[in-house]
């Protein structure tokens, strides 16, 4: 039934890609118009424009664009559903339409169904589908519709046709019933807010056109100088609840009596409606109905006829006029929203700060229904799922096709959040002793647990001897489930002195065991389980697996591997050792599974020999176990070290310190792409481009004149882009083969006894040093490079960690970088409180793991005081020392106590507290009460769809070569496949539609970007969290395309939004932050409120000149803007100052040559001539009012009876003439009057007549000020109308001129954008030019 799942997707509607939309212009991410390329590691968009000298691509006219879509309509692309309307006909007997696609299941429809407004309510239920031939098929759950019927003809029709309940379906139905009464399903984003209330105030503004627009000024500067104080604006208010009954509870007659049964009773429920009548209803089989009971006495006759439904909502809505009236409005407010909204994500984020003061709990009879019955994951009613079954069985799917694989990933995505979510509530169940575990004579940390078909045990850091002396004796099948979860070894192979004696007494042999048991193997071993999973190779399996910490445990979460805990299993173990490589099993099927997953992962095929000298060919590492199930499927366990060993960290304590996959995915190209240069130079002689990157950039060049070539009738070009097409092809084929072959064996640098000659153990340690070499050596200075040059630029711990693995560098390296960027200081606080957060991070998981449940929030608040408070200092954490090789220095804990530290440390522990104003300079700032609730944080294996990952690259790599239309196409089909694989509430969909966003705004389509950045927004605060660096960026994206709209006030309130979060996860002092300030000025100064427009700049001036230091090239956008600004408000000479030092800046940095040098010194010239021009405009005017005024004295002298009465009118307003003069009001204010000119001009004479200092006497003779004013508005003779016409027509000429260029100012050097910076798009503008 439809009733069994109560997670709901997104509507059919919301499924559906972005309508198609022009997209040819430029990408935000790059100032230049032939090369946007967007920014991978901060998201950032950038507003850019096309320079001086460049020229954008074509933009394709309306109806072109038209006719092309109308074409790619014709032809569906990969990923890409064709939709066909079916009428169906609901219970109610309504008629409605839906959009579906012959390889949509039943279960999908019944979905689409359930989030229909007009079925919304209907759970049982079976479907008919009536052909158009007149044929009517039954649909069962689990059946696609090309399975049943064929839609795609038309003429098809579907019917609701009301099902029997059962027990478990009318639960399902009351549940279900509870949520659509209720919003806090409803999760409504503060951008959705921003836009309704500026909507109801342009309505207003319609009504009443009087009334001025009024844009209050943003606090951001305030709240980024008290970010603690701003805590409070974070929290979203939760929804109003719409009330439509006092309560929906299971009546106390339940379960129904035997003979009630017997005539169909399955459930009572006790009903109060806002009348404050009292119903108690009956559930049957067929419908529900108000019973005749009162008191404590069941009278199961129907009480009132005719009032018998087939749903609980229909029964309601006829007890009761204010329920139906309020259903109505709570329906209305969910279809109002924005259809993600609605969805539910899979994992919310932690959401480390909780409403403050903390909201009154107050009754609720079914929260408390479902609270008793919490049953931690499990199935209440009916048999528990077979986790790895649903799991191995989705990996079977067939294939073969684009649509195959998309049902094979949906199908994939969906069972592995399924069994997330029930290891998440399991895991819970099992840190909190509610569920028993199956060995409770072992010690507490050797305890295994099996509950909902899942395998949970713990992972600590124990002590050996402890764990050798307590070591239970389980037998085979036990101890290899145990040691794929990290547990125990196997039977009778404990670490006494013959073991270590066997394994030649090597140092590491007493901790071997031990560390399987620990946080890290934890961690690598989900990694490698992961790398299988993405290899996919038929035949092999592994177990869904997920790592739960909570309350400072680390419990490990495993399907049940088929057969392990029934019978005796000795002979299942084919490949691997169970006893660390003292008895190796080898089995040739097997092997040759593992050696085909071993060329996608380079692992190379390498012999190994046992305790027996008996010699094997393993394509793994010796610890993994290859066992066969009793489902006879081929399963991989224990993959902890699928990479190398890194050879910098050696030692007995570093076992588990391995290699990243990114890094050896980087290294591998790197070393194919030498190999192909050699190849190239020695064989051909030729030249070849040396990068793809460059390849591809040379082939969209020659792409674009081959386009123009053929318009001019010049078809020849066409042939020279095959040309290149086909050399770029065989490049990037012969590097990928080149690629592949570079292997590397993960037994090196450990105990295991190594087979082959000597030579080639040497040169298998040569390769894992050569990776650990190009770590140290290429990689760390190149991502440290990066950091300082912003072309990665981390906000806070958890994006530094993201862009630290994928550069392909452990964390524990953090220590280098840290001492890599002591000139930096937003890097070295960042990377110096990452350091101390994740040492304190240990210290309270164990002091969480000890303490007793009502002691916890007074523990945690006194943790927080001795971290945060103003207490005594102590030494640095040992551990901090030895695992990130980096000395604490003493102002660490002043660095430390900042609001996003206390952010950081939060979330990795799981820990909420509330959000009010916290004061680090107090001994003790946190209260027992400030700490409001503690959450388990989870990793998991959930896979992700590599076609759409595939095509975003795709998507990527056209749009860094200007190819607009291709990009959108490659991330429109991307959307399309994520929609239907995983839903919209995944950070990929939010990625494509970012990506969307960027296309449309610049081919000019605001609405369509602000609809595609809307969803991006939605999914980030949902899926990451209200306060990630994304969300803030996506905020930052709106105000931008709002103001392309010239929603200024709109965008203002966006803006504010991405400072407020920006300040929350990275402090105020960040790169980040001034890029912001720029555009926030960039907003005020387009709305003339240049006062604010300065003040923003000369702030975001001063915090790139203390993070980035004077000559930094942020620093010179800085100045540019500045230079900007002032240019606007006609202070030449200040513009040329400014100018001059971005000038300096960029010649130390860039060069000479460089473009955006050559436009600074071009700016320069141009401040200089306007300076130059207004001198001697100003010159020029004065020598005119010196000529009008000989012509007034001539005037007068020929007139004394008009000299005398202007003399008399003078002296009757000679008070209030001085008055004005003095406040600089005597001018008349005529069009273009510039006030504060007066004023100052003004101010100037009245100090220097106090000095007693001559105003500057022009030539000819002073007269009164009224005199001259009539003279030079009535002495019109011909020759001072034509200067004035010449003179109007100049300054419209200038002004046009002026502004033009400006618009080119902002876009040459125009900041735009969160976060990025210059020096990121080099390279990329270069090889556009070239």
């Amino acid at each position: 039934m439809a009733g069994k799942s109560n997670k709901s997707k997104a509507k059919r509607a919301a499924q559906s890609s972005s309508p198609n939309s022009t997209v040819s212009a430029l990408q935000p991410d790059v100032p230049a118009a032939p090369a946007p390329a967007p920014a991978p590691d901060n998201g950032a968009v950038e507003a850019a424009v096309p320079e001086t000298n460049e020229v954008p691509p074509p933009v394709p006219k309306e109806d072109e664009s038209e006719s092309q879509v109308a074409s790619n309509d014709d032809q569906p692309k990969q990923g890409e559903l064709r939709l066909y309307p079916v009428s169906v006909k609901t219970q109610s007997g309504a008629k409605m339409e839906l959009q579906l696609n012959p390889g949509d299941s039943v279960m999908d429809i019944r979905q689409f169904l359930l989030d229909a407004p007009e079925t919304c309510y209907f759970t049982c239920y079976d479907l008919l589908l009536r052909s158009k031939d007149g044929e009517t098929h039954h649909l069962e759950d689990y059946n696609e519709i090309s399975e049943v019927a064929d839609i795609t003809i038309g003429g098809c029709s579907l019917e609701m046709i009301p099902a029997l309940y059962d027990d478990r379906s009318i639960r399902a139905h009351v549940h279900r019933a509870r949520d659509l009464l209720s919003l806090s399903t409803l999760h409504s984003s503060l951008s959705t807010t921003f836009a309704l209330k500026y909507d109801a105030a342009a309505a207003n503004k319609a009504q009443n056109p009087g009334d001025k627009p009024n844009v209050p000024e943003l606090d951001c500067l305030g709240f980024m100088e008290d970010v603690p104080a701003s805590l409070n604006k974070l929290t979203n208010s939760p929804s109003e609840e719409i009330k439509c009954v006092e309560s929906i509870v299971f009546s106390s007659f339940n379960p129904p009596p035997s003979h009630r049964r017997l005539v169909g009773d399955l459930i009572y429920l006790d009903v109060v409606t806002l009348e404050g009548n009292k119903y108690c209803i009956t559930g049957t089989t067929k419908a529900f109905y108000v019973n005749s009971s009162s008191g404590n006495i069941l009278d199961p006759k129907p009480s009132k006829s005719g009032f018998e439904t087939a749903t609980l909502i229909g029964l309601l809505q006829k007890l009761s006029s204010k329920f139906k009236k309020a259903f109505r409005e709570v329906m209305e407010k969910k279809a109002s929203a924005h259809p993600f909204e609605n969805v539910q994500s899979l994992l919310p984020p932690h959401s480390w700060l909780r409403p403050f003061p903390v909201p009154d709990h107050k009754r609720d009879a079914a929260r408390a229904e479902e609270a008793l019955t919490i049953s931690y994951g499990s199935e209440l009613i009916g048999m528990q799922r077979d986790w790895n079954e649903e799991l191995q069985s989705c990996r079977e799917f067939p294939h073969s096709t684009p649509q195959e694989r998309i049902l094979r990933d949906r199908a994939l995505y969906k069972v592995s959040s399924d069994f997330v979510d029930a290891a998440l509530n399991g895991a819970i169940g099992v840190i909190s002793r509610c569920i028993p575990p199956i060995n409770p004579t072992d010690p507490e940390c050797l305890h295994m647990y099996v509950h909902n078909n899942i395998f949970f045990s713990f992972a600590v850091d124990a002590d050996i001897e402890q764990l050798s002396k307590k070591r239970p004796s389980n037998d085979l099948s036990v101890t290899e489930k145990v040691s794929s979860s990290e547990k125990v070894p196997c039977k009778d192979k404990t670490c006494d002195g013959e073991h270590n004696a066997e394994l030649n007494s090597c140092n590491e042999v007493p901790l071997i065991e031990s560390e399987q048991a620990t946080y890290a193997s934890a961690n690598n071993d989900l990694k490698g389980t992961k790398l299988y999973q993405e290899a996919d190779v038929s035949g092999l399996y592994n177990l869904a697996m997920a790592i739960i910490d909570y309350r400072g445990h680390r419990v490990v979460a495993q399907s049940v591997l088929p057969g392990i805990l029934q019978g005796d299993k000795s002979d299942a173990l084919l490949y691997g050792s169970v006893d660390n490589g003292k008895k190796i099993c080898w089995n040739e099927d097997f092997h040759a599974k593992v050696l085909e997953a071993a060329k996608l992962l380079h692992i190379k095929e390498h012999a190994v020999i046992d305790a027996s000298e008996n010699v094997f060919k393993l394509a793994a590492p010796v610890e993994c176990k290859g066992i066969v199930g009793s489902d006879n499927r081929h399963y991989l366990l224990d993959l902890m070290r699928v990479t190398p060993r890194d050879a910098n960290y050696t030692g007995p304590e570093s076992r588990f310190c391995v290699l990243r996959p990114e890094l050896i995915t980087s290294f591998c190209q790197a070393e194919a792409l030498e190999k192909s240069k050699c190849n190239t130079k020695t064989d051909e002689g030729t030249d070849i481009v040396s990068e793809p990157s460059d390849a591809s950039a040379d082939t969209s060049k020659t792409g674009d004149e081959s386009i123009h070539g053929e318009e001019n009738g010049a078809l020849t070009s066409e042939k020279t882009v095959t040309e290149k097409q086909n050399t770029t092809a065989d490049s990037a084929a012969e590097i990928s083969k080149l690629c592949e072959e570079i292997s590397f064996n993960p037994n090196v640098f450990t105990d295991f006894k190594l087979g082959g000659t000597q030579e080639e153990i040497s040169s298998d340690e040569e390769n894992v040093k050569k990776v650990s070499s190009y770590l140290v050596d290429v990689v760390l200075p190149k991502f440290i490079e990066d950091l300082c040059t912003l072309e990665v630029s981390p906000m806070d711990g958890e994006t530094l960690t993201e862009a630290l693995h994928s550069h392909g560098v452990n964390v524990r390296y953090i220590g280098r970088i840290t001492n890599g960027v002591k000139h930096l200081p937003h890097l070295w606080d960042l990377c110096l409180n990452e350091i101390t957060v994740r040492s304190a991070k240990h210290i309270l998981k164990n002091i969480l793991r000890d303490i007793e449940d009502h002691d916890i929030g007074a523990a945690v608040s006194h943790f927080l005081n001795c971290f945060f408070g103003n207490v005594a200092a102590g030494k640095a954490s040992t551990n901090t020392k030895n695992q990130k090789k980096f000395e604490m220095p003493e102002l660490s804990r002043t660095t430390a106590k900042k609001v996003h530290v206390l952010r950081n440390l939060c979330q990795k522990v799981g820990i909420s507290v509330a959000a009010r104003k916290y004061d680090f300079d107090a001994t003790s700032p946190f209260d027992a009460t400030d700490v409001l609730d503690l959450r388990p944080v989870v990793k998991h294996s959930v896979p992700v769809c590599s076609e759409a990952k595939n095509l975003i690259e795709m998507g990527k790599l056209q749009l860094a070569e200007g190819m607009l239309s291709e990009s959108y196409t490659f991330f429109s089909e991307a959307f399309s496949i994520l929609q239907q694989v995983t839903g919209p509430m995944h950070r990929e969909v939010s990625n494509c539609c970012r990506y969307l966003a960027m296309v449309l705004y610049h081919a000019g389509d605001m609405a369509g970007a602000i609809m595609q950045q809307h969803k991006e927004l939605i999914i980030n605060e949902r899926c990451l969290g209200l306060d990630h660096p994304d969300t803030a960026h996506s905020y930052g994206n709106m105000a931008l395309f709002y103001h392309g709209l010239n929603q200024t006030e709109l965008a203002l309130q966006n803006m504010g939004r991405a400072l407020l979060l920006l300040g929350l996860s990275s402090g105020p002092d960040h790169p980040d932050v001034a890029a912001t300030f720029i555009n926030v000025a960039m907003m005020y100064q387009d709305m003339g409120k240049m006062d604010t427009a300065l003040r923003y700049l000369q702030d975001a001036l001063k915090k790139n000149e203390r993070l980035l230091g004077p000559e930094h090239i942020q620093t010179a956008v800085c100045y540019h803007a500045l230079a900007i600004a002032c240019n606007s408000m006609g202070l030449f000479k200040l513009s040329h100052q400014h100018e001059k030092k971005t000038y300096d800046i960029l010649v130390k940095q860039l060069g000479e040559d460089d473009s955006r040098t050559k436009d600074s010194q071009n700016w320069i010239k141009t401040f200089e001539m306007r300076e130059v021009q207004k001198t001697a405009q100003k010159q020029k005017g004065l020598a005119a009012t010196a000529a009008n005024t000989q012509k007034a004295i001539d005037l007068l002298k020929a007139r004394p009876d008009l000299m005398q009465a202007f003399q008399n009118a003078a002296a009757a307003e000679r008070s209030n003439a001085l008055n004005t003069a003095v406040l600089g009001e005597a001018q008349p204010r005529g069009r273009g009057f510039d006030e504060r000119a007066a004023r100052a001009a003004a101010e100037v004479r009245k100090k220097a007549a106090a000095k007693g200092l001559l105003v500057r006497r022009h030539s000819g003779v002073q007269v009164p000020p009224q005199i001259s004013q009539l003279i030079n508005a009535n002495a019109g003779t011909a020759d001072s109308s034509k200067k004035s016409g010449e003179n109007g027509e100049a300054k419209v000429e200038e002004k046009k001129k002026e502004s033009s260029e400006n618009g080119k100012t902002t876009n040459v050097a125009a900041p735009a954008g969160l976060g990025a910076g210059l020096t990121s798009l080099d390279r990329k503008k270069q090889k556009a030019k070239k």
